[in-house]
């Protein structure tokens, strides 16, 4: 039977489970500004290129609800070292892919690997800690969730800055290496782990209606906009799979005796309405990650380093106060109140967000990113703690493997609506300001005089060339601003899902929540 470790040993487990789990995390927005760089590497468009963020995120969320199944019948630390070791292969063969077929393939072997990373991390991480220290252990791991992605867009403009694309790979590879070693050494077995195996049965119909149906549903969000909705033939075809999948996956997991994914605890009102918030959530979260460097590196002029620099120190200042609420949810304080506080907090980011314009510079960013982060902050770990809230310790695996999950679907989702949202919000503003660009127009007029006068001056070309190009101008700064209108449009629409989840928050039950021990094992079970 394995002890709480002390002193050292205890160190390295916290270093080693935090840095797996921001490893993973990072890896889902790095590659997001190396797009066009790997685009032009491999020969194709960025739109093909694509495929390497879908198919990572496809093997994120087939796998997350089915961590806990797995680590129960491998054993969890087998399973976790297993996957760690996938990962980090993983990382080098997608560095070293030569073409765009080879770079998904290995991609989306990585995510089937991380996915395992984030969620056994947290449950070896709670168990190196005694219950009544538990819950600031659950502040400590909260503070990697949100750095994860962060870092990502900051440490990959720095590698494109410096170095070429597979780096954005090869990077894991030592941590990768070192963690495996670290882990193999330091993380003790549970008693009886991986032994159970005779008396499990393994829900094979569950576990393929889940891959295929959350599979299509996530092609479908993610590639949705790419491929023109529903006058594309594969979207329509895998929006009808991942309807039959998903709901077949829930009547088996409903019937059958040993599910793979328990679905029945969201009989609970309380699971019901936190996975609600929990894909609000997931929304905010992801969305506002996605939208923001799209944001200011394509109005404001941001670099990619500058747009990582720009999220990195606003979420550096906000995490350090989830030691203090993990600390608060120990000594058995009700959720409830922190997340009001965030909700109100996130809307007011989006809200405020939705107001900048395009000559903002960081500073004036950096108070609306602290404003997102405590939000973030004050929601995301009392949501570990309440998605437990009222079950038995036998079910604390499904119940945050299943929150995981709703979560990251909360992402594709928000990140799919945000793109066609943006896209029709450009044409309705491109519509309404075009009007203004005719001659009739005195200042309209007078702004393409100056223009054309001085291409005049500075290029000596004729009147008629340089009124084509003052007109070439005049669009690109009309598209320009239309796209601008729409981001922050897309802001405030961020904060409209936070207003809707406001009112949820008063039919969770109020009174204080599982105590310091059961709040811990939450999270240590739950992944």
């Amino acid at each position: 039977m394995s002890t709480t470790p002390k002193g050292f040993a205890r160190a390295i487990i916290v270093l080693t489970t935090i840095t797996a789990a921001i490893m993973e995390l990072l890896d889902t927005s790095i590659v997001n500004v190396a797009l066009f760089n790997m685009a032009g590497s491999l020969g194709v468009n960025v739109e093909d290129v694509a495929w390497v963020i879908t198919s990572y995120a496809i093997a994120n969320v087939i796998i997350i609800p089915l961590t806990g199944f797995l680590g129960e019948y491998f054993g969890r630390k087998n399973y976790y070292i297993i996957s760690m070791i996938i990962f980090t292969v993983a990382s080098y063969m997608c560095g070293a892919s030569s073409n765009l077929p080879m770079l998904v393939f290995w991609r989306f072997i990585q995510g089937i690997g991380g996915g395992a990373l984030l969620s056994t991390s947290q449950a070896i991480l709670f168990d190196a800690f005694e219950p009544k220290d538990r819950a600031i252990a659950g502040g400590l791991f909260g503070m990697g969730i949100v750095l994860g992605p962060t870092l990502g867009p900051t440490l990959g403009g720095y590698i494109m800055d410096s170095m070429s694309w597979p780096w954005i790979f090869y990077i894991n590879l030592p941590i990768g290496l070192l963690a495996t070693v670290l882990s193999y050494n330091f993380i003790d077995k549970k008693e009886g782990e991986g032994q159970n195996k005779a008396n499990i049965r393994i829900d094979y119909l569950g576990i393929a209606t889940l891959a295929i149906g959350v599979a299509s549903l996530q092609y479908v969000l993610e590639r949705g906009e790419s491929e023109g909705w529903y006058d594309s033939r594969n979207i329509q075809v895998l929006t009808i799979t991942a309807l039959v999948g998903v709901f077949w996956f829930i009547y088996q997991e409903l019937t059958t005796a040993q599910p793979a994914v328990n679905l029945k605890i969201l009989g609970n009102r309380t699971q019901a309405i936190t996975n609600i918030v929990a894909f609000i959530v997931g929304i905010g979260l992801f969305t506002s990650v996605y939208v923001f460097p799209v944001l200011v590196q394509r109005i404001n002029g941001f670099t990619p380093l500058e747009t990582g620099l720009s999220i990195l120190f606003p979420t550096l200042v906000g995490v350090f106060i989830f030691p203090f609420i993990g600390k608060a949810m120990g000594s058995g304080a009700s959720p409830v109140p922190f997340m009001l506080v965030g909700c109100v907090l996130f809307f007011t980011f989006g809200w405020y967000g939705g107001s900048m314009n395009g000559f903002a510079n960081r500073a004036d960013f950096f108070y609306v990113l602290v404003l997102r982060t405590f939000g973030i902050a004050l929601m995301q770990l009392p949501l570990i703690t309440q998605s437990i809230a009222g079950l038995s310790p036998k079910d604390y695996p499904s119940a945050i493997a299943i929150s995981n999950m709703v979560r990251q679907l909360g992402g594709a989702f928000g990140i799919a609506m945000a793109n066609n949202y943006v896209a029709n919000q450009f044409a309705q503003h491109r519509a309404d300001l075009v009007v203004n660009m005719n001659v009739t127009n005195p200042a309209f007029t007078e702004r393409l005089n100056a223009i054309t006068q001085n291409i005049i001056a500075k290029t000596g070309a004729s009147l008629e060339t340089a009124t084509q190009q003052a007109y070439g101008i005049l669009e690109m700064t009309l598209n320009k601003q239309a796209y601008l209108l729409s981001y922050l449009d897309t802001f405030r629409l961020i904060s409209v899902f936070f207003v809707i989840c406001f009112p949820l928050m008063f039919f969770i039950p109020r009174k204080k929540t599982v105590d310091g021990d059961a709040a811990s094992k939450a999270a240590a079970e739950a992944h």
